[in-house]
């Protein structure tokens, strides 16, 4: 079977993934070639996550009506144009719009890359090993994404850390229309829920920036008053949503026992991925005293110990066991980890950073593909979309929920161990849900070998 869409799927999402966090450390750069405010520096990197995990949902469904192939070749096309225009703006709103535009054209492609797999590799090793593949560079993603940051930034400039996603988005945009006209994917199927849509936007969008104020000095109230908002609109979505005669979401889909839990384990492990990124670079820079370029090196280990777990140890791991056990094996080891990593000393790099990064990259590794793997086993072709939608859903609105309580434990007791000790517990939780995963009944496609 050709590898290519395996390859369109693992380039395609690192590129939305990597986008996630490749400016945290350009973001100093950034405010000071572009004279931004204090205030207004964080929306560079807020505005990406607000479109993107805003119209996660709609896009997994926009994948299942016009394409998987298409939504990915457009979704492809217009986040590269949306790059050139961040990297040549002349002002911080400017780049603020492009990011915006960036994280919508994101949440077409990211569900559309794991529908790719799951229309093309049937149930058993070949899916596992391909999702093996693709959850690693979505799990490793941030930590690229800071290693690319800090070089570019310190030997170029902050604009080519959003410039060389040209000809990485030609590629893959050229690369899915390829895939698109050599299978005759069929398109148009079922109507689209414009109204389900507009809310499932708002409402998504709505629950992330209260997320992300939570924490911030003098934010409280506007959390407060943007979290009701969320809640309602939300609620309004699920009663649409019911009534709806093409909903955004298949009926029936949520019924499943093993999805609704592994959507569970998915929102709290990426609740510390997302954080651990954010949080380590802030300690490598401010505390350590490491410049971009070391801090972006400094995630290498962390890095490679996610893909080689990912891609090497986790496949032959679930040949022999059910997915819930290496989640929770994983989970565990990452916990150590970043309990270790709350009490490091400040020196040697072996102890301040290496040896705990490195558990929580091996423990991190053990977690992703066996949770991706349960979404896309079992599903209709024709709600594939829908499915990875759901996961990448609960991944993005899991990360902003980590970030606001790591943040919010961080200022509350005025430690900087308090947000890893916070992850830590969050593994713990993943490490419980993962035995209660293995307790259910998985389908034994996933365990062939």
């Amino acid at each position: 079977m050709s590898r290519l869409p395996l390859q369109v799927s693992c380039v395609a999402q690192l590129l939305v993934v990597v986008d996630i966090s490749v400016v945290n450390v350009a973001l100093p750069s950034i405010q000071a070639e572009l004279s931004m405010s204090a205030a207004a520096a964080p929306w560079v990197s807020m505005a990406y996550a607000l479109g993107f995990a805003g119209v996660l949902l709609v896009g997994a469904r926009l994948a299942d009506t016009i394409g998987t192939t298409r939504a990915l070749s457009w979704g492809a096309a217009v986040f590269t144009v949306a790059s050139v225009a961040g990297g040549l703006a002349p002002s911080g709103g400017v780049l603020i719009g492009a990011r915006a535009l960036q994280g919508l054209s994101a949440a077409v492609v990211a569900p559309a890359t794991l529908t790719l797999l799951t229309h093309t590799y049937p149930e058993g090793r070949e899916r596992v090993r391909a999702i093996a593949w693709w959850t690693a560079v979505s799990v490793a993603g941030g930590g690229i994404g800071n290693i690319t940051s800090g070089l570019l930034t310190d030997l170029v400039s902050w604009r080519a850390v959003l410039l060389v996603n040209l000809p990485v988005g030609l590629w893959v945009t050229l690369a899915a229309a390829r895939l698109g006209r050599q299978s005759r994917e069929r398109t148009g199927r079922g109507r689209f829920d414009l109204t389900g849509a507009a809310v499932a936007t708002a409402g998504f969008s709505t629950a992330t920036y209260a997320l992300a104020l939570v924490g911030g000095p003098g934010t409280i109230r506007v959390a407060m008053l943007a979290g009701g908002i969320a809640a309602g609109l939300l609620l309004g979505l699920v009663l649409h949503q019911r009534r709806s005669p093409h909903p955004l979401l298949p009926r029936g889909l949520l019924r499943g026992t093993i999805l609704l839990g592994n959507l569970a384990t998915a929102l709290t492990a990426m609740a510390f991925q997302a954080a651990l990124w954010y949080f380590l670079t802030y300690r490598m820079q401010n505390d350590l005293g490491y410049t971009a370029l070391e801090a972006g090196l400094a995630f290498l280990p962390l890095t490679a110990s996610l893909i080689a777990v990912n891609t090497w140890v986790t496949p032959r791991l679930l040949r022999r066991w059910p997915p819930g056990y290496p989640v929770a094996l994983g989970a565990a080891l990452a916990a150590m980890g970043l309990f270790a990593q709350g009490i490091a000393p400040e020196t040697p790099f072996l102890l301040a950073v290496l040896a705990p990064t490195v558990l929580v990259g091996i423990g991190g590794g053990l977690v992703n593909t066996p949770l991706a793997t349960i979404v896309t086993t079992g599903v209709a072709a024709e709600h594939a979309g829908a499915a990875s939608g759901l996961m990448n859903t609960s991944k993005q609105l899991g990360g902003a929920v980590g970030l606001a309580a790591g943040t919010a434990v961080g200022v509350a007791t005025g430690s900087e161990a308090a947000p890893f000790a916070l992850m830590g517990v969050l593994m713990l939780a993943v490490a419980v849900l993962g035995f209660d995963l293995a307790a259910l009944r998985t389908p034994a496609a996933v365990r062939e070998g």
